[in-house]
């Protein structure tokens, strides 16, 4: 086995279990923060993030994709490309800070409000550079570093966010929690950088390597600001059209279905490398890894739609008292939960396949819609507007990378609709059972009992095999990649 392969393997690993560690950490203190907040100051909360990271996109426009993949290449180069890159960053960072401030007071907000936007810009400003920072790491193909920081970002924000939490020092010390951990961050990344990688970090000012640099991160920030958009445009859209009650009704849905991404983002990064070895090498193998992991994921996704459908009210009592009104966005946001799921696969392809440009117009596309139906859907159904405008969106995105699909691959779309068809099958009885027991026994016995019903009924109809989950594992695995290699 190559080097390159085990430092992929080593890689994924970390990657994987810090983020679910990530994930699991940042749910625990949301559901604390929601329960003790409230729907009103939990939306202001959640404004001001929202508000800040779309800003942060201008601060990094891709800079550091191009970074990872440029010191990939020729690592002797490392200082130039890095120092280049933080001189564009220095003077864009400005005038995003500048941004913020004007346009949080051109909007007339409350002191309050615009204290936390404050705040926030200060996470919004180091967190650009860590990432920078982390770039070169991954340039170096290491992500321990990097996985360990994410772990004791969450913690701080945890450990320090429930003191003040407890203590009542109020929304602002509850951001500083987040400035806190984005300052360890930070100079936690810088540190790596300078002592243990032994790069000097300035500003090079190359006129040529800066415009080299620049024509590089184009593509990059372009699908940058799509996404982001796409992402966290309809909280602040919320918070300026509907108020701050329903940015916070509406984070509940935002929030289960963000934790419950890290089950397709592990799965598409072990699954990048094959299709990527794939596409050169095993064109066959590569159209049977895609319909596999497709497969899969249906298998996956399909109960936890329909089973957090059918339990959301009993789920949003985690929340407590005042979240009633965020019941039916998470029911109509869930149902999106295959659609972004298979997203996943759906874009490990395109980008394994040289579509990285496909890419970047479908979410050009999907974001501009998503503008265009949350400015018409929020006035008038607040969150449930949001909520219809995510679910359209997800669906759209879907669509149009399903549609690219037969243009690169022979793919046999019948298989996964077969599967798609039994599973469905199974997980609408399993929805029916739990609709049905929610009221009459313990929650936790219901979900356990509704997940084992999924799965006999699924091996019953012969849509579920051991052999399958074995083999789609196998088709990327370290040997199997490493093989190809040889």
């Amino acid at each position: 086995m190559s080097e390159k392969i085990t430092n992929i393997a080593k890689n994924t690993s970390y990657f994987t279990l810090a983020l679910i560690l990530q994930k699991i950490i940042s749910f625990v203190y949301f559901t604390l923060l929601a329960r003790a907040l409230g729907p009103d100051d939990l939306g202001k909360y959640y404004f001001a993030i929202s508000f800040t990271t779309i800003f942060s996109i201008f601060i990094d426009i891709g800079f550091s994709n191009v970074l990872t993949r440029e010191v990939a290449k020729t690592k002797e180069k490392t200082e130039s490309y890095l120092g280049s890159i933080l001189a564009l960053k220095v003077p864009l960072s400005v005038v995003s800070l500048a941004a913020v401030f004007i346009l949080i007071n051109v909007l007339h907000y409350p002191s309050l409000t615009r204290d936390l936007v404050y705040i926030s810009s200060i996470s919004m400003v180091l967190d650009s550079f860590t990432l920078t920072f982390f770039a070169v790491a991954r340039g170096f193909h290491n992500l321990l570093y990097e996985s360990i920081s994410s772990i004791i970002f969450q913690l701080i924000v945890l450990v320090f966010g429930l003191y003040v939490l407890y203590s009542g020092w109020g929304l602002k010390w509850q951001m500083f929690a987040l400035a806190l951990a984005s300052i360890f961050n930070f100079t936690y990344s810088f540190t790596l950088l300078v002592k243990k990688w032994k790069i000097k970090v300035k500003l090079i000012f190359n006129r040529e390597l800066l415009k080299y640099v620049f024509t590089l991160t184009i593509p990059f920030a372009l699908y940058g600001i799509f996404s982001r958009l796409f992402t966290y445009l309809d909280s602040v859209l919320l918070g300026i059209l509907a108020g701050d009650t329903y940015v916070g009704l509406y984070q509940v849905a935002f929030k289960i279905i963000n934790a419950l991404q890290f089950l397709p983002a592990a799965f598409a990064a072990s699954l990048y490398p094959a299709l990527s070895a794939y596409w050169v090498r095993n064109r066959e193998q590569l159209a049977i890894t895609f319909e596999r992991a497709m497969n899969y994921l249906i298998i996956i996704s399909l109960p936890i739609a329909i089973g957090i459908f059918a339990l959301a009210d009993k789920i949003v009592l985690v929340f407590k008292g005042g979240y009633g009104g965020s019941v039916l966005p998470l029911q109509i946001t869930i149902i999106s939960v295959p659609f972004v799921f298979l997203g996943f696969p759906l874009g490990a392809l395109l980008n394994a396949c040289d579509r990285q440009k496909a890419n970047t117009v479908i979410m050009g596309i999907v974001m501009v819609t998503s503008t265009i139906m949350n400015i018409i859907l929020i006035p008038h159904y607040k969150a449930v507007g949001a909520s219809l405008t995510n679910l359209t969106t997800n669906i759209l995105m879907f669509v149009l990378a399903m549609a690219l699909v037969p243009k690169i691959i022979t793919y046999h779309a019948g298989k996964n609709i077969i599967l798609f068809s039994k599973a469905f099958l199974a997980v609408f009885i399993m929805g029916v059972f739990a609709w049905y027991f929610k009221t009459k026994m313990n929650i936790f016995i219901v979900v356990i009992l509704g997940g084992v019903l999924y799965f006999f009924l699924l091996y019953l109809f012969g849509g579920f095999k051991k052999e399958d989950i074995a083999s789609i594992f196998k088709s990327f695995s370290r040997k199997t990649v490493a093989n190809m290699d040889e």
